[in-house]
């Protein structure tokens, strides 16, 4: 019996005392919603947490808080900062759980839009069961989700669901679902240009000539209309009580933080993770040999690992509205692809990857779980071309693995090491299956890049913890992390982006 109690008393203290930042951010949601009428939700700032997801977010958590209440009513209440029990965990624990519900569903509907008549005669190696499995078993989104804490299963079920019915050619639909989703998390204002290009390219426009240009002639207004009312009544149920009421500015400053700084406390391994490190290599350079003066260089905050802005000291500083122009300019030439060159709904998925990928490597105040919008959407691709397999393979290692420091603590390293092989292997197996005639998915740089990464985990999980003088730079292995990774998500965008252009590859039938 004392074994048993002692056992008990560990696994409290485990589920109460670690926890993520996101468990009492979502904690403190339901509190705001449950307690407070609509009109104050974007006003209440007694923790740091305030709710800046957009009102449809809060009506979930508003739902949601609902069914806590049987849990356990003190989650609810707003004082209570950094509230946690068993009974709280264990409701958000199954919240997640149940939303996944919708992830699974879209992930069947997927599944369903692949052709299957690739791989081998086992249906375990069909492209619509590897792709099943792809998605159900992403390691990014298990870890983020049911490890760290959120619900983005759930939000990436809306997104491909309405994926499935543009390849269904429910049109409206797809529309209809993907304005809902905005309204829910406005992050996916990311993939918002391919959809609003690929709607106005397929649905509104009727017909197409021979070689594929669009028919001018045959623009259908009513359907263009349509669309406009699905996203007009959409935003209208979403932001049309705070409008009344004089809000909205106040909503748009929560859910447009321009203040939180060009980077995220984690850094996204992205452009400016690189941009950061070649400015302070830079700075290094110039204070040794005195091209710098020390004492008018602004304090290199960057490296703190903090939420914060800072100066760089001999780049440029980059402003929010640089980015915005930054990742415009960078995801132009997919939406223009996609009208000059359509190849269909899987020329819309590419340019959905791609400009997900420009936003993720040159937004302002990027989260490194951004980059699940890409690699997602990119899993129905990788099992029906070759290229686009080696391209995820490159872009979903490199992405998970730069996840890792989400998982920090010591219990967590053996499962996310765990998790993250069972997860690779499958996917370099699995569509090996599907392309093996087609010769290696990979080249022989890419290879090495990817071995790279054991090296690099070695030295972050297991060297520097151990290395005395190592610790004078704590902010070290998520800064090389960020590098590296980053090297590869910036090389998979360029091959994806030469892919795009090049127009893929003619499949190859069984017996050619």
């Amino acid at each position: 019996c004392g074994e048993k109690r002692s056992l008990s008393h560990l696994f409290d203290v485990t589920v109460i005392k670690i926890h993520s930042t996101d468990f009492e951010v979502h904690r403190n949601w339901l509190a705001i919603t449950h307690s407070l009428p609509v009109s104050q939700w974007y006003y209440e700032a007694t923790s740091e947490w305030t709710l800046d997801y957009p009102p449809f977010f809060a009506w979930f958590e508003y739902v949601l808080s609902h069914v806590a209440k049987h849990f356990d009513k003190e989650m609810l209440v707003i004082q209570n900062l950094n509230y946690s029990s068993p009974a709280t965990v264990l409701f958000h624990r199954l919240s997640v759980i149940f939303a996944d519900l919708l992830f699974i569903y879209a992930a069947r509907e997927c599944s369903r839009c692949i052709n299957g008549r690739r791989g081998g005669k086992d249906i375990l190696e069909s492209p619509p069961f590897v792709l099943t499995v792809l998605l159900l078993w992403n390691f990014g989104l298990l870890i983020v989700d049911h490890i760290h804490f959120q619900y983005n299963g759930f939000l990436f079920g809306f997104m491909l669901l309405s994926i499935a019915r543009l390849f269904q050619k429910r049109y409206l639909e797809g529309a209809l679902l993907f304005a809902a989703l905005l309204h829910f998390k406005h992050i996916y204002l990311y993939v918002a240009p391919a959809y609003g290009m690929f709607l106005l390219r397929s649905y509104c426009f009727t017909a197409n000539n021979p070689n594929g240009s669009v028919r001018w002639r045959s623009f259908s207004f009513l359907r263009f209309t349509a669309l406009g009312c699905i996203v007009g009544l959409v935003s209208a149920l979403s932001l049309g009580p705070f409008v009344a009421w004089g809000q909205l500015p106040q909503v748009l400053s929560r859910l447009f933080p321009f203040k939180r700084g060009l980077c995220h406390s984690y850094w996204a391994p992205n452009f400016w993770a690189v941009y950061n490190v070649l400015d302070k290599a830079l700075s290094v350079v110039g204070t040794k040999y005195k091209f710098l003066d020390p004492t008018k260089m602004p304090r290199a905050a960057m490296t703190g690992g903090l939420v914060q802005e800072f100066q760089h000291v001999v780049l440029p500083s980059v402003t929010p509205l640089a980015a915005l122009i930054c990742t415009v300019i960078s995801m132009l030439p997919s939406v223009f692809c996609l009208w000059f060159k359509p190849q269909g709904p899987r020329g819309f998925l590419r340019c959905l990857v791609l400009c997900a990928l420009s936003s993720f490597l040159f937004g302002w105040h990027v989260h490194e779980k951004a980059i699940l919008l890409a690699i997602l959407p990119l899993s129905l691709l990788s099992v029906e071309r070759s290229r686009d397999a080696g391209i995820y393979l490159v872009l979903s290692t490199t992405g998970h693995l730069s996840l890792f420091p989400l998982l920090f603590t010591a219990p967590e390293l053996p499962i996310k090491i765990l998790l993250m092989l069972l997860c690779t292997v499958y996917s370099f197996s699995s569509l090996k299956a599907i392309f093996r005639k087609e010769g290696p998915l990979l080249t022989w740089l890419e290879t090495t890049y990817l071995m790279g990464l054991i090296p690099l985990e070695i030295f972050c999980e297991i060297v520097f913890p151990f290395v005395a003088w190592l610790q004078k730079f704590p902010f070290l292995p998520l800064l090389l992390t960020s590098v590296y990774c980053a090297l590869g998500i910036m090389y998979a965008w360029v091959k994806l982006y030469i892919s795009a252009f090049v127009g893929p590859p003619a499949i190859r039938r069984k017996g050619e």
